[in-house]
């Protein structure tokens, strides 16, 4: 690990699942022209990064406003800043960060329980802003209640949560160094992004086990529906200075907070200024939630270069894993 660190073709979908499309205001600035491609499009080249410290869902303390004031987003700035100093301290990782920081805890201790977890000097620091969750809809900044079998699915992987692994399938996608998912949502953890143009493909590279994904904007129609792929099978289209990115044909061990093969992924890049740009997600599966939900996320432009995410090579931390659940096992046996 370094430390560098609405949608039309929805419209079926949404409605067969109960809903409407979400109304969401275009993050888009009126005042910024981005630079232009010689294609003629908006140039989104370059290195982002995901470091903000808005949580996905807003916290129940601030459950009814979607913007913390001034004197509070000081507060929590402060606190963040005492309890996770770059030379010390546990780190928190994602919406934990802005979570404790909310509450003006005196003090944070990872909640690992075995290894104390990172110290925070391995993460990059993260940016401040005065939201209250990243999900722009619903406008509750939640998400939409899950369905029963989501529900049903949910408590049983919490219930096998802690066995001990017969094998490397037992455990997750990330610990295997597959895939953190699609979208990725951990802020402030290698959570940097490289973007390629042409004229008729963009490419966006993913620090986290530089995951790469290579999307053609020609019009050509997506694969047949039995071909399944880890981050699905994606089509890009620009509207206006819009990119936008629709991905579905997700395999059925894919995993976004539950939702697998029938996830339907509509993304939006755009550039609203010289360092900035809107990333927006829409997500439909209602087979994973009652309604659609829709993300907003800043990214920051960086000129810091993206470094190899090695995730443990030769998986020898998987072995490591395996080797000490037998070994529990032959404690527990009593041999």
């Amino acid at each position: 690990m370094t430390k560098c660190g609405r949608v039309t073709v929805l419209a079926a979908m949404v409605l067969a699942a109960g809903g409407g499309l979400p109304a969401v205001a275009s993050a888009q600035s009126d005042a910024y022209s981005p630079p232009r491609t010689p294609a003629g499009h908006p140039d989104l080249q370059g290195i982002w990064g995901n470091n903000s410290v808005t949580p996905l869902e807003r916290p129940d303390a601030v459950a009814d406003r979607a913007t913390l004031t001034a004197e509070e987003l000081a507060r929590v700035e402060a606190t963040a800043n005492a309890l996770f100093a770059q030379d010390a301290g546990d780190a928190a990782f994602g919406d934990q960060f802005f979570n404790v920081a909310l509450t003006g805890a005196e003090s944070f201790t990872s909640t690992d329980g075995w290894t104390g977890n990172y110290n925070q000097f391995w993460l990059v620091e993260r940016e401040f802003n005065d939201r209250t969750s990243l999900i722009v809809d619903p406008p509750s900044g939640k998400l939409p209640p899950a369905t029963l079998a989501a529900e049903t699915a949910a408590r049983l992987a919490r219930e096998s949560r802690g066995r001990p692994a017969a094998w490397t399938e037992d455990r997750g996608l990330s610990e295997r160094c597959i895939t953190f998912g699609l979208p990725n949502l951990l802020a402030g953890y290698n959570s940097y992004y490289q973007i390629f143009q042409t004229a008729d493909h963009v490419v966006i590279e993913q620090e986290l086990i530089h995951t790469t994904r290579i999307i053609p904007l020609d019009g050509r129609p997506h694969a047949s529906d039995g071909i399944r792929q880890w981050h699905g099978d994606s089509r890009g289209r620009w509207e206006g200075d819009t990119l936008v990115v629709e991905t579905r044909n997700f395999s059925p061990q894919s995993d976004f907070r539950g939702a697998r093969e029938h996830l339907h992924l509509v993304e939006r890049f755009t550039r609203v200024g010289p360092d900035r740009m809107d990333y927006e997600f829409t997500v439909v599966d209602p087979t994973t939630w009652t309604a659609p939900w829709t993300a907003r996320v800043p990214w920051t432009r960086t000129d810091e270069p993206m470094f190899e995410y090695a995730c443990h090579e030769g998986n020898i931390g998987m072995e490591g894993i395996l080797a000490g659940a037998r070994a529990e096992e032959l404690a527990a046996a009593g041999r």
